[in-house]
């Protein structure tokens, strides 16, 4: 454990200085206090570890509390990838900010932050991945460059962890800051460490890198068995290449991918394992078997109230419990099916919190001070889904329709499954995916990615403290995110939003 800390430390020091554009813009400027990319090339020489720390440095910054503003700015909603789903998640209009007393989601859920670029919200997410790429391009550089394919297994590994962290932050951004897929729109900075353009470089130019690493880390990885779940593997990068392709509309090859992270073996989440107080239930552990991608949290991590468990869990000391609710929208909870085990994981007594999906073990409520629960990325049954969603929209459907029932079976019983399934075909069938999708991964980030693929009309329900019962079609200015004032103030080759 100390080794992983020490990592971990030198890790997020390295990270930390990485900023976006503006670190471009004034290459001569020396910060004294951080390691530079060529001395990280340098000293790798001497010490190899100093590069893998980097890359577990990556993954550490994924979820670490004010990774990107810093303690001083004291941001209680900037806690890398879990805080980016919050904001997702309230956008697509599933998560309802049902009580407003501290202030840290208002902005977003009365989409103010996301049709003015000087609110916080725009910069931190823009930060957060931008330092991904730009400590995955130092790592891909360290070994080579972009079309290195490494002999040493290892090596292979670490080059294909950062290809798919440099991906999985690019498509990120592509969902958050363009309103709709159009290839030929200029939309983001191009960096890739070799060729770096400050201007807005085309869709079709940052797709086609994040495709291209995908593929490269699929390949580079294929041997590699992974030692954690924080790790990622084959099957992750598959996974976010799933997402990829569906997000350009090419379902075949999206159908594919999600198919081929089926078949590594995760199961189902079980209908124990759905809501409390089934057996393994909670969404709580790592060690849950249809958990693919996560982040173990320990004791001495230090995770306490700026987290995401900080911000969602009734039984952890936290802003949902001390008034900040975040509940399922009322609108989407009377949707589900009164036998469905998922309606259980929201309490009428609590607001629609979700008490019964996302809970510490103990359920004391604000019991959880030292955050142990772990951090859920990327599960199996997303995948069911995004394969069944893809079989419908190319014509498949008895292959979407099998699917389907596979994953409601333990949802609704055989039987109903069966009868909810069956009749369906062309628009209807996805529409109940999509339906299905929301349902599924209420409170996860994902239903923002999916609203965008199905170019859906958000209706938020009554339980929203702002906007309403107010309708946004998914390319309206409302739901997208901005580029941030700073990375307008400060690259000259940026000056119009997307």
């Amino acid at each position: 454990m100390k080794k992983r800390n020490l990592i971990y430390s030198i890790a997020l020091a390295s990270t930390l200085f990485v900023g976006c554009s503006e670190d471009f813009i004034n290459p001569d400027e020396r910060n004294t206090g951080v390691i530079t990319s060529d001395e990280i090339s340098d000293y790798s020489q001497v010490n190899p570890e100093l590069i893998l720390g980097v890359l577990d440095g990556v993954g550490s910054f994924t979820i670490e509390p004010m990774g990107v503003n810093g303690t001083d700015a004291n941001q209680h909603n900037d806690f890398g990838q879990k805080g980016v789903d919050i904001w997702l998640d309230i956008v697509s209009g599933d998560m309802a900010l049902s009580a407003n007393s501290y202030g840290w989601y208002q902005n977003t859920a009365n989409l103010v932050s996301t049709v003015d670029f000087t609110y916080g919200e725009n910069y931190t997410i823009w930060a957060f991945y931008y330092r991904i790429i730009n400590q995955a391009n130092l790592v891909i550089g360290n070994y080579g460059g972009n079309d290195v394919i490494p002999e040493d297994p290892d090596e292979r590994r670490i080059v294909g962890q950062a290809k798919a962290y440099r991906a999985y932050a690019y498509f990120y951004l592509t969902q958050i800051f363009q309103r709709s897929y159009d290839p030929s729109q200029e939309i983001l900075p191009y960096y890739d460490g070799e060729n770096d353009n400050q201007a807005k470089v085309p869709a079709s130019q940052i797709y086609a890198l994040i495709e291209s690493d995908l593929l490269n880390a699929i390949d580079l990885m294929s041997d590699y068995s992974r030692t954690y779940k924080h790790q990622i593997d084959a099957t992750v990068a598959s996974g976010i290449l799933a997402y990829t392709y569906a997000a350009m509309g090419d379902y075949t090859s999206a159908g594919q991918y999600a198919d081929d992270v089926i078949n590594a073996g995760y199961p189902l989440t079980s209908e124990a394992e759905l809501a409390y107080p089934g057996t393994g239930s909670g969404f709580n552990n790592l060690d849950t078997a249809s958990w693919i991608w996560g982040y173990d949290l320990t004791e001495d991590m230090g995770h306490q109230l700026v987290d995401w468990w900080g911000q969602i869990d009734l039984f952890t000391y936290s802003y949902a419990w001390a008034g900040d609710r975040k509940s399922i929208d009322n609108s989407l909870y009377a949707s589900i099916d009164d036998n469905d085990i998922r309606k259980t994981q929201f309490s009428t007594d609590y607001y629609l919190m979700p008490v019964n999906k996302f809970y510490a073990p103990a359920r004391s409520i604000a019991g959880q001070q030292a955050i142990t629960t772990d951090l859920i990325f990327m599960r199996s049954d997303e995948f069911y889904l995004l394969s069944a969603e893809c079989d419908a929209k190319t014509g498949n459907e008895s292959s979407a329709k099998a699917t389907m029932i596979e994953l409601l079976t333990d949802r609704l019983g055989a039987d109903a499954a069966s009868d909810y399934i069956t009749p369906l075909s062309g628009q209807s069938l996805i529409d109940a995916i999509y339906l299905q999708t929301k349902i599924e991964l209420w409170g996860e980030g994902k239903s923002y990615l999916a609203m965008k693929r199905n170019e859906a009309t958000v209706t938020r329900g009554t339980n929203h403290v702002f906007r309403a019962g107010e309708s946004f079609n998914y390319n309206s200015d409302e739901l997208s995110f901005q580029i941030p004032q700073s990375e307008i103030n400060n690259n000259s080759l940026i000056s119009t939003q997307n």
